[in-house]
């Protein structure tokens, strides 16, 4: 089986983050990884906070802690709320980590020893309302390409264009908001992309062709505008720091790098940090994974739409001039974003939904569920909690959850708890069983393909074929006249139940282990179910104890709706 290497783009450390973060990058990546493993591969989930900038030190002050707390307790926080999503990853590590400085500066070194790297002297923005130099991400203005009124200093959200913020028309602190900014002289490190634009528009054109359009376009986009040196460092006192046996003055001064630089790399550093925790004798070897990796090493990256010119030109850029064979990504999965009723998440103005709130309100496999049935992979999603609600209600409480009770229950009721045995199987049950292999079929090519909505569709229909056996076949009126054909309906219906919980582990983990439990198989391992035993539905024989698990999927109300519509507010962004 090929060794699959997963990353999600790292969620920054101020703060929790809404949900159209963790739709655009964590939660895909775990369904994929989840269903790579169940399938047999080899399978490494990667993840970490990302510490380092402007927002980790001025929230730091906010909070009145020295920053390096502040994100020890912030990644904390995080991990808390991804592990109440059940998100698996095999390392959810932090950029700030020792590994992340090390493998940093080494790869520094290297562009530098390349020709890649060189000092230049700049003027940058002052602010003399905040006594310091701004950073990109501190500057805002409006937009020179597309007018957006809200642009950052180094990229526009809106149009995606990189910037620089002296590009940007009437620009102004984040911070304070003062406009009474100056430009003065320091200098800083450069990353000479423009002598590298051949390397990786050949690296491009070689793998962007199997990527989604919505990655490919933008990486082309970038490179169609032509590629410009970067600066790499800024003055910060909190980020990995400038080795100073290379640049000792600029080290002196307390440059660190970009945190756009090292971020990427905490990819490599946090695989390092797994491989460190288990100790020498662990066995488990960060460098095959990304170093000299062989073919079998197959490398996807998530994240949403404004990190993919980083992912797919800085980056690659920097690991190509470092002439090093560091593994580069085969497959990019981006995503566009999931709205709030059409307009932004906003903390400030408290609307929409961040994810330990989230979690307070429901368990995890619902919002999973829902996110990824209405992940926003073509285009841009929104979430309403009318829309919510209804996917909650029809497919997990009705469709799945309903489905579940009411044949545990009946056949409890009817013929105890174990799996009755009743007449062979026949017709309707052969005509069930090529029904649902085509349709596991179909589902395990969506997954394999990442195309996520379309694999939810096909989860669906899954369920859907056993509400349509068991409405066919009736067994509450069978057992009036035939008990046998009850005792065969229900077995069947016992043996769908098992392989929905089977195959629905990537998107509802927890629905699926309950489920899984309430048949007493001995050394019940199995990790996914062939064609042939899909056709057969026989995995769970008659004899099998069960018992009844709760409720699986509790629907959501009417009060339930008002409740949460007059919490978190219901109306689009009034921008």
């Amino acid at each position: 089986m090929t060794r699959q290497l997963i990353t999600s783009a790292l969620p920054y450390i101020n703060g929790i983050k809404h949900l159209g973060n963790l739709v655009g990058s964590m939660l895909p990546a775990d369904v994929y990884a989840r269903y790579l493993r169940q399938r047999g591969h080899e399978v490494l989930y990667i993840c970490a906070t990302d510490e380092h900038g402007t927002p980790a030190e001025l929230a730091a002050q906010e909070a009145g802690l020295p920053v390096a707390e502040f994100c020890a307790r912030a990644h904390g926080r995080q991990r808390a709320v991804y592990e109440g999503f059940r998100l698996s990853f095999d390392h959810f590590g932090r950029s700030s980590s020792v590994q992340n400085r090390e493998i940093t500066q080494e790869i520094a070194r290297e562009l530098h020893a390349n020709g890649f790297i060189e000092e230049r002297a700049i003027r940058q923005v002052y602010s003399r309302a905040d006594g310091r130099f701004l950073p990109d991400r501190y500057i805002v203005g409006t937009c020179p390409h597309c007018g957006y009124d809200g642009a950052r200093g180094d990229q526009c959200e809106n149009c995606t264009r990189v910037l620089d913020p002296t590009d940007l028309l009437e620009p102004r602190s984040a911070i304070s908001g003062s406009a009474d900014l100056e430009v003065r002289e320091t200098t800083h490190l450069f990353l000479l992309q423009s002598r590298l634009t051949e390397e990786v528009e050949s690296w491009i054109s070689e793998n962007a062709d199997d990527w989604p359009v919505l990655a490919s376009s933008i990486a082309r986009k970038w490179l169609t505008e032509g590629l410009q040196d970067r600066a790499i460092t800024r003055d910060l006192e909190w980020g990995v720091p400038v080795p100073a046996d290379v640049w000792p003055e600029l080290a002196a001064e307390g440059k660190v790098f970009y945190v756009w630089f090292d971020a990427p790399i905490e990819y490599i550093g946090a695989t390092k940090e797994w491989a460190d925790a288990a100790g020498a004798d662990g066995g488990r070897d960060w460098r095959s994974w990304w170093y000299e990796a062989d073919e079998t090493v197959r490398y996807t990256q998530f994240m949403a739409k404004d990190n993919v010119p980083f992912h797919t030109v800085m980056f690659p850029a920097t690991i190509l001039g470092s002439r090093r064979p560091w593994k580069k990504v085969d497959y990019v999965k981006a995503f566009n974003w999931l709205t709030y009723y059409g307009g932004k998440f906003s903390t400030s103005q408290k609307r929409g939904i961040f994810t330990d709130v989230a979690l307070e309100l429901l368990p995890a496999d619902y919002w999973r569920y829902f996110l990824m049935a209405h992940a926003p992979e073509s285009d841009d999603s929104s979430f309403t909690w009318d829309l919510f609600a209804s996917v909650v209600n029809k497919d997990l409480a009705d469709t799945l959850g309903n489905f579940v009770h009411r044949v545990l229950s009946f056949s409890r009721k009817r013929f105890g708890g174990e799996v009755p045995a009743g007449a062979a199987a026949g017709g309707a049950e052969q005509r069930l069983g090529d029904q649902v292999a085509g349709l596991l079929a179909e589902y395990e090519a969506n997954l394999e393909a990442l195309n996520f909505r379309k694999a939810a569709r096909s989860l669906r229909a899954l369920w859907s074929a056993g509400n349509a056996y068991l409405d066919e076949k009736a067994p509450w009126l069978q057992v009036r006249t035939d008990p046998e054909a009850a005792a065969l309906t229900l077995r069947t219906a016992m043996n769908l139940i098992h392989l929905y919980a089977v195959v629905s582990e990537p998107f509802v983990p927890t629905a699926a282990e309950t489920v899984r439990r309430s048949f007493a198989l001995a050394d019940d391992r199995r990790t996914w179910v062939t064609a042939e035993e899909a056709r057969a539905l026989d995995l769970v024989p008659a004899g099998t104890a069960f018992t009844v698990p709760p409720v699986l999927f509790a629907k959501i109300t009417d009060e339930d709706l008002e409740s949460w519509t007059t919490r978190f507010g219901g109306r689009p962004d009034p921008a």
